[in-house]
């Protein structure tokens, strides 16, 4: 048992009937205050959005490494800025884009970091974070408007291009902060200034939104070398991971990559909207609910109540239910015949952790018949109040109601119809009844409409016609991965597990720390921790960043075509990305959840307004007084997330989970009690509760409870009892080698315009033109004619009646 895992200590029937009597209500009061009322515990008050407050996502893209650096920016200030009018402002901001050009390194250097102190505020006039905030908005919009941005964009290409650097960055046995300067400063100029402007602001002048909306096509369009800045980026993650330029800042460009894409493509509220907007466009129903405003709403179950707080709650049933019969002098009498010692030789192994019933909405007698007493009936105020219904609507496929039906008619009449739906005769009435109610709850969903739109383009090449493709943000992203997308998925699932908590230090493993290590090492313990809460924090923004590129792409590449999603989370699972998902949560995923590797008082851009106090083990030590950490949350929902899509309705993925022994590490991260992150992980247990066999399900039945009461049902899916168990040998391969022919034919189709198939081709029926083409015939052919002739004319009779029929 992990201390501090909120169980409390587990005191089998036995042990508690060797106690002293008096002595058994001070042991419950000392197992309550070790327990510290976990089971009371609150949700974890915390919203689920795109991103992090602005503050936190300016802060999370310095290390405090770099802090030395902000005061090297403030000293190449050469006037009061916040006392210039806007024509100095301008042609203060042009002679700066004019300077950008030199070809001196250290010059251009210079006049980088005064654009990027003109970016960061002009901190040092200012005297509140929220005055810093305002000279951001106003400095960066104008860099904007002055054309700096694709200034940086060419100089970030020389940088990425320069060999120089990078064959001396391979050479060096350590590298450290110094070796990233220059890409650094880009890169950090660059982050602000789309951090800054893909926030919008009710305040914003009307041209500044337009300049806005101009900037966010400009980022998503090929206008760089014919390729868009986030395949640019993506270039520079699988170079990093090359080995070619182990100095890149992967941090930086994780961040300036998560942003770009959730900038060009939209977030989650968006990709609602867009789902909506295409449901209409096909004329599909519109969607049952809003998913987003029924997470939100939802509450977490209770993690499980510890053993002493199960003894208490039933000594105070017992003492009400004996109060009104047993007087003072008898109490010796009961305490002799006690209640809770039971014949029954099994402990409470219900409690224990490994046999995991990480959920408990309330203490069901049926399973704790060890230690309940005989049931009482409950005064009115106790009596539990159950939600009036459930949270989702109901689903039903097509091809849900297409089985039952085949089963219903093959069950009761002996024949079956194929994909017909609507013919009911000789079925018994109630199975009428359930076809209706199927129906009534029929989802088709726009994947579905997508892949039988493929289908009839296969089949039908020439009479389909072109396919009309729309050039949203998402086709054109995925146009510009195409190409390398499978090193990407590999580049981004190597650093993934470079940053998290669970991988040991290995020789081979890449070096992401390139950008947080000083030139010379800590040399006191208080560096040491200072260094240390940076690499952990470090590694934890890595995460972060990773994981919410991951699934923007798997969501708008799924709304954008079906296929674009399979081919990405095709390339993610050959990559391994579900074990490494699941070694990620197979950590004490509290202790991650609630880890405190920040210092506040180093964060941009408090530490460049206020006086920096003195820094002391206990202040490094105290961190910040949240109840947990959002960013490691935020990762934690975006993993389970992605193990989602990456699983559902495929069998062979979901027998992975079952292969790698997922449940017990997916029910430990049940103890977080918050309503998001608690659904994602039901419902990955779900798909695969029917696999685990009956002994799980029996001894985990608050789990199957919490399922049931919290993900949605599918009204003909057999989840929870496995008859079916999908028995018959599956070949795994089969079905992804089935969806990879799929997807191929889908890219080469759409995207692979020079091989296309000479079946296809139109052909020239004239026969003067056909005669009257030379054809070059090779010289063995020309010397064996008469051979030729003679087997292939000559001697083949020629019946020419049958031609004239």
């Amino acid at each position: 048992m992990e201390a501090g895992g909120g169980v409390g200590l587990i005191v089998n029937n036995k042990q508690r009937s060797m106690l002293p009597n008096k002595s058994r209500g001070e042991f419950i009061r000392n197992q309550r205050k070790d327990s510290e009322g976990f089971s009371e515990c609150p949700d974890l008050e915390f919203e689920y959005a795109d991103t992090d407050k602005w503050a936190s996502e300016l802060s999370e893209l310095y290390s405090y490494t770099e802090g030395p650096e902000f005061v090297l920016n403030r000293k190449l200030a050469d006037k009061k800025w916040t006392e210039l009018d806007i024509v100095q402002h301008r042609a203060h901001a042009m002679r700066l884009l004019d300077g950008l050009e030199v070809t001196a390194r250290e010059k251009r250097l210079k006049v980088a970091r005064a654009i990027l102190y003109m970016a960061q505020g002009t901190f040092g006039e200012c005297d509140s974070e929220a005055e810093v905030q305002h000279w951001m908005r106003y400095n960066i919009f104008l860099l904007l408007e002055v054309g700096t941005f694709m200034a940086l964009v060419e100089l970030l290409n020389m940088e990425i291009d320069n060999s120089a650097a990078c064959s001396s960055a391979v050479r060096k046995p350590a590298i450290s902060l110094a070796d990233s300067t220059d890409l650094r400063v880009l890169l950090n100029i660059m982050y602000l200034m789309v951090e800054t402007i893909q926030q919008e602001d009710e305040a914003d002048k009307p041209e500044w939104k337009a300049t806005r909306e101009t900037f966010k096509t400009e980022l998503g369009s090929p206008l760089y070398n014919n390729e868009s800045v986030s395949v640019m980026l993506f270039g520079m993650v699988t170079k990093f991971c090359s080995g070619h330029a182990p100095h890149f800042p992967m941090k930086k460009v994780l961040l300036l990559l998560w942003k770009t894409i959730l900038f060009t493509l939209g977030g989650f509220e968006q990709l609602q909207a867009i789902k909506i907007k295409k449901r209409e466009i096909m004329g599909l129903p519109p969607l049952p609910e809003d998913s987003i405003c029924v997470i939100r709403n939802m509450r977490a179950a209770s993690p499980p109540a510890s053993a002493s707080d199960l003894i208490e709650q039933q000594q105070k049933r017992a003492r009400r239910e004996h109060k009104a019969l047993i007087k003072q002098d008898n109490l010796d009498a009961f305490n002799e015949k006690d209640p809770y010692k039971t014949d029954d030789p099994r402990e409470d192994d219900d409690e224990n952790d490994d046999n995991d019933n990480s959920l408990e909405a309330e203490t069901f007698p049926l399973e704790r018949d060890e230690v309940m007493p005989p049931p009482i009936p409950h005064p009115p105020s106790e009596r539990i109040s159950f939600p009036k219904g459930l949270p989702w609507a109901p689903k039903v496929r097509e091809k849900d109601i297409e089985n039952f039906l085949e089963t219903s008619r093959s069950k009761f009449i002996g024949y079956t119809l194929g994909k017909d739906t609507d013919t009911v005769v000789g079925l018994p009435r109630p199975i009428h009844e359930s076809i209706k109610t199927l129906k009534q709850h029929k989802y088709i969903s726009i994947s579905e409409i997508q892949i039988q739109k493929e289908e009839e383009y296969q089949k039908t090449p020439l009479s389909g016609g072109e396919e009309d493709i729309e050039l949203s943000p998402a086709e054109l992203l995925y146009q510009g991965m195409l190409p390398s997308l499978p090193q990407y998925m590999i580049a981004l699932l190597k650093i993934l597990l470079a940053a998290a908590p669970t991988s040991k230090a290995k020789t081979d493993s890449i070096n992401i720390l390139a950008d947080v290590l000083p030139e010379e090492m800590p040399t006191t313990v208080l560096q040491s921790m200072k260094l240390g809460v940076d690499v952990n924090r470090h590694k934890e923004i890595i995460v972060k960043a990773i994981s919410a590129i991951l699934l923007l792409l798997l969501k708008h590449f799924k709304l954008n075509h079906v296929y674009q999603f399979e081919y990405m989370a095709q390339h993610l699972v050959f990559a391994n990305c579900i074990p490494l998902i699941l070694k990620f949560f197979n950590q004490n995923i509290m202790s991650y959840i609630t880890a405190k590797n920040s210092i506040s008082v180093l964060d941009f851009p408090s530490c460049v307004i206020h006086e920096l106090p003195e820094l002391t083990a206990e202040s490094l030590e105290a961190g910040d007084n949240n109840q947990f950490c959002w960013r490691n949350l935020f990762s934690c929902i975006n993993l389970l997330r992605i193990l989602n899509k990456l699983t559902k309705w495929k069998h062979s993925r979901t027998m992975m989970l079952v292969v790698f022994k997922s449940a017990p590490i997916l029910k430990r991260a049940l103890k977080v009690k918050q309503a998001m992150m608690q659904l994602y992980v039901l419902k990955l247990l779900k798909v695969q509760t029917k696999y685990l066999g009956r002994q799980w399900r029996k001894s985990n039945m608050k789990t199957m409870s919490a399922i049931y009461q919290k993900v949605r049902h599918r009204l003909n899916d057999d989840w929870a009892y496995g008859n079916d168990l999908d028995a018959r040998p599956w070949d795994f391969q089969a079905e992804e080698c089935a969806l990879r022919a799929n997807i191929e034919r889908f890219n080469s189709r759409r995207y692979d315009k020079t091989q296309s198939n000479p079946d296809f081709l139109p052909v020239d029926n004239c026969l003067q033109s056909v005669l009257g083409q030379r054809v070059e015939l090779p010289e063995d052919f020309q010397m064996n004619y008469d051979l030729w002739l003679e087997r292939e004319v000559f001697s083949k009779p020629i019946s020419w009646e049958e031609l004239l029929h």
